[in-house]
Order: structure tokens, then C-alpha cells, then sequence
């Protein structure tokens, strides 16, 4: 893949908790807490990505430029998820109606987080732009649209849009029996 990623040897001075096979990680990508964040096999992470606090990243995984995972509360995605550019998923979000101070840089006491871990399951893709909130899963085979806000649990096997996402329709599942198909 060239001098854009970095070679096997310095993904060891990434620091990252563990890392498998086949992994492409573009040098411009950043990584705060690199001992917690995990990484799978088969995985390509482009450019101007930001990882932090607690993340775990399955195998054939593609996460495309400009996508933001704040997990410090937790981020688990799935074998053969991925997220299309300019995704963002909190695993915690302020409370932004002025009751509370807002921001990681005052005390958590006066603060009122909502918290959790986010868990994106397999063949799971997200659309550009897509927002993710705390504490949810998006049920293994679900698409969510571009532009989409995902603020409450999404059921398996749908197609989501919309600010707030909801379900549009079934999604096929074609898509699984061709990665099995060709796994076997």
C-alpha cells in the first residue's frame, strides 16, 4: 500500500494494545490511549482518523477518512463492519441544555454525561456523516444513511435514515452469504 500507511514493523510503535495481520494505517491517522485499542485482522484506516479511550476493532474493517471514535466508555465494532468518511461515535455526550457545564476539561462533578458503550455489530455499515450517541448497538446487517443521527438501538437486518435514524425498510442478506460462501 506504500509509504501513506504505516510498515508492520512500526505498528509496533504505535503502541496499540494488539493489533493482527494485514493491517494498513495511514500515517496521518492518531491514536490517544493507544494501549487500549485493539485492531483485528484485514483492517485499513485512512486518513485524519482520531482514536480514544477504550476501542476494539474486529477484523475486515474498513474505516474511510475523517472518522472519530471517542470511546471511553467502550467501542466494540464487529467483523466485517465499516464506516464511511466523517463518522463520529461517542461512547459519552454532555448535556448540552445549560443546566450543566459542558466540556472534558471541567470537573466531571459538574457535568452530566450520558454514557456508554457503543457496540456496532457484524455488517454494519454506517454512511458519511453519520453520528453515533451512547450506549447502543446497531444489530448486525444494518445500513444507516448518510447524514444520519443514531440515538437509540437499532434492530438487525434494516435500513436507517434520518435525523433521528429510523427504519426505512429490511435489508437483504445477501451480503453474508457471500463472505461465508467464500470463507468456506
Amino acid at each position: 500500500m506504500g509509504t501513506s500507511y504505516y510498515s508492520q514493523s512500526e505498528l509496533v510503535g504505535l503502541g496499540l494494545k494488539s493489533y493482527g495481520q494485514n493491517v494498513y494505517i495511514s500515517r496521518f491517522a492518531q491514536f490517544y490511549g493507544a494501549n487500549r485499542i485493539s485492531i483485528g485482522d484485514n483492517v485499513r484506516i485512512d486518513d485524519f482518523c482520531v482514536f480514544c479511550g477504550d476501542v476494539t476493532i474486529g477484523s475486515n474493517i474498513h474505516i474511510a477518512p475523517y472518522c472519530i471514535l471517542y470511546g471511553e466508555y467502550g467501542i466494540q465494532m464487529d467483523d466485517y463492519s465499516g464506516l464511511s468518511a466523517r463518522v463520529t461515535v461517542y461512547s459519552a455526550i454532555d448535556d448540552f441544555s445549560g443546566e450543566w457545564a459542558v466540556g472534558p476539561m471541567v470537573d466531571e462533578s459538574l457535568r452530566k454525561l450520558t454514557k456508554g458503550k457503543v457496540h456496532i455489530e457484524k455488517y454494519v455499515q454506517l454512511g458519511a456523516g453519520c453520528v453515533v450517541f451512547p450506549d447502543l448497538t446497531i444489530g448486525e446487517n444494518t445500513s444507516v444513511g448518510a447524514m444520519s443521527l443514531v440515538n437509540k438501538t437499532l434492530e438487525r437486518g434494516g435500513v436507517y435514515a434520518g435525523i433521528p435514524a429510523r427504519k426505512i425498510k429490511d435489508r437483504k442478506d445477501r451480503n453474508i452469504q457471500i463472505i461465508n460462501d467464500f470463507m468456506s
